[in-house]
C-alpha cells in the first residue's frame, strides 16, 4: 500500500511542486499571485511557452533533439509582419498568411538539412539562432529609425492574437467565462470517466473509483477556480483559446494516431524503427517543419502582445520552451513525454517567471532559479530511469 502511494506522488510529483511553488509566491506577494488580473497575466504573458514546447516536445521525442532558433526566428518573423504590416500597409490576413508561408520553407529546409543531410539538430538550428537575430535586427534597423515597429494600429490582427472573448470591465463577473468553464469541467469529467471504463473494457489496468473520482474533483475545482477569477479580470483571453486548441490537437495526435506513435518509437530505437518499414527521415522532417510552423504561431501571440516587433522579441525563448519540456517530464534522451506533463513544466515556468517579477527578484536570479529548476529535473529523470532499470 506504502508503495502504491509513493508511486502516485512520483507520477504527480511536477504537478504538487507546481501547487507548492504557487502557494509559496502567493504568500511572497501577500495575495497578490491570487488577483484576478494576475491570473490573466500568467497565461497572456507566457503563452509563447505553452506553444513553443509543444513543439519541442515532438523535436526532443525524435531522442532528446531541440531547436535552439525558434528564439531568434520569432524576432525575424515578427520584423517581417511588422514590414508588411504597418511599413507597406498589407492587410492582417495576408501578412498571417505570408509570415506563416516563411515558417513552413524554413522548416523545410531545416527538416531536410537534418533528417536527410544528417546535419546535428543543435548544429543546424545554432546556425538559425545566430543568424535569425541579426537578420531580423538588420532589417528593423532598415525600415524604422527606432528599430522597433509598431502594430497598435492593426486592431484585427490584436483582437485574434491578444484580445478577449466578448471582454467585460474588469472586476465584473463574465458569463460567457463560467459557461465556459462549466463546460470544460463537464468534458474533463466525461473524458476520466469514459477512459476509466474503455480500460476496463478491454482488460487493461485501471485507476480505482476513488482516485478517478478524486481526480475529476480537483480538476474541475482548478478549471473553475480559473475560470472565476478570468471572469473577474474581463473574459477569456484569446490567447487562451490559440494554447487549449493546440494542445489538445497535439495530444490527440501524440495519443491517437499511427505518426504520433513513431516519434515515440523513433526516440526508444531509430534503428529498430526503420528495420520496422518506417521512414524516420521523414518522421525527423515533419518534426521541424512542425516545430517552425508553432514557431509562427507563437510570433503572431508575441508581436501581438508586446503591439510591436522588436530586436529582443524571442529572447530565450528556446530555453523557456526545453526547460518546460524538461520539467514536464520529457525524456531529454527522447522516446518519452506528454503533453500533459509538458502543460504542467510550462505551467511552472510561467509561474516563476510571474512570481519573481510581482516580488522583484532581479532578472539575473530569476535565470539562475530557472536553471537550478532545469537541472533538478533532468536529475530526477535520469535517477528514476536507473530506478527502473534495476527492477
Amino acid at each position: 500500500m506504502a508503495e502504491k502511494y509513493i508511486d502516485i506522488l512520483k507520477k504527480n510529483a511536477m504537478l504538487i511542486v507546481l501547487v507548492l511553488v504557487y502557494i509559496f509566491f502567493t504568500i511572497m506577494t501577500g495575495g497578490g499571485m491570487f488577483e484576478p488580473l494576475n491570473f490573466n497575466a500568467l497565461i497572456t504573458q507566457n503563452a509563447y511557452v505553452f506553444v513553443l514546447a509543444t513543439g519541442m516536445l515532438m523535436c526532443m521525442l525524435t531522442g532528446g533533439n531541440i531547436d535552439l532558433s525558434c528564439g531568434s526566428f520569432v524576432c525575424f518573423l515578427g520584423a517581417i509582419g511588422g514590414i508588411l504590416m504597418t511599413v507597406k500597409q498589407m492587410s492582417p490576413g495576408v501578412s498571417i498568411i505570408v509570415m506563416l508561408l516563411v515558417g513552413v520553407i524554413y522548416g523545410c529546409v531545416l527538416g531536410y538539412l537534418i533528417a536527410y543531410v544528417n546535419i546535428p539538430p543543435w548544429i543546424a538550428t545554432l546556425a538559425g539562432y545566430l543568424a535569425f537575430r541579426g537578420w531580423g535586427t538588420a532589417l528593423l534597423s532598415a525600415n524604422s529609425s527606432t528599430g522597433s515597429i509598431s502594430f497598435a494600429a492593426q486592431k484585427t490582427f490584436l483582437n485574434i492574437f491578444s484580445g478577449k472573448l466578448l471582454a467585460t470591465p474588469v472586476g465584473e463577473l463574465n458569463i460567457v467565462c463560467l459557461v465556459a468553464g462549466i463546460v470544460a469541467s463537464v468534458a474533463v469529467a466525461v473524458v476520466n470517466f469514459m477512459t476509466r471504463a474503455n480500460k476496463i473494457r478491454k482488460g487493461y489496468e485501471a485507476d480505482s473509483m476513488i482516485a478517478v473520482i478524486v481526480k475529476t474533483v480537483l480538476a474541475i475545482a482548478a478549471i473553475m477556480l480559473f475560470a472565476y477569477k478570468l471572469a473577474l479580470a474581463g473574459g477569456i483571453p484569446t490567447v487562451l483559446i490559440w494554447v487549449i486548441v493546440i494542445v489538445l490537437i497535439y495530444s490527440f495526435i501524440t495519443s491517437k494516431t499511427t505518426i504520433g506513435r513513431y516519434f515515440y518509437t523513433i526516440g526508444g530505437s531509430a534503428e529498430a524503427t526503420r528495420l520496422s518499414g518506417v521512414d524516420t527521415k521523414k518522421i525527423m522532417f515533419f518534426a521541424y517543419l512542425n516545430m517552425a510552423v508553432l514557431t509562427a504561431i507563437t510570433t503572431y501571440i508575441v508581436t501581438a502582445r508586446f503591439q510591436a516587433a522588436n530586436s529582443t522579441a524571442g529572447t530565450n525563448y528556446e530555453m523557456d520552451a526545453i526547460a518546460a519540456c524538461v520539467v514536464g517530464g520529457v525524456s531529454a534522451y527522447g522516446g518519452s513525454g506528454k503533453i500533459f506533463g509538458m502543460v504542467i513544466g510550462a505551467t511552472l515556468i510561467g509561474v516563476i517567471n510571474l512570481g519573481m517579477s510581482l516580488t522583484g527578484v532581479d532578472a539575473n536570479w530569476q535565470k539562475i532559479v530557472k536553471g537550478v529548476v532545469l537541472l533538478a529535473a533532468v536529475v530526477f529523470d535520469i535517477l528514476a530511469a536507473k530506478k527502473n532499470a534495476t527492477k
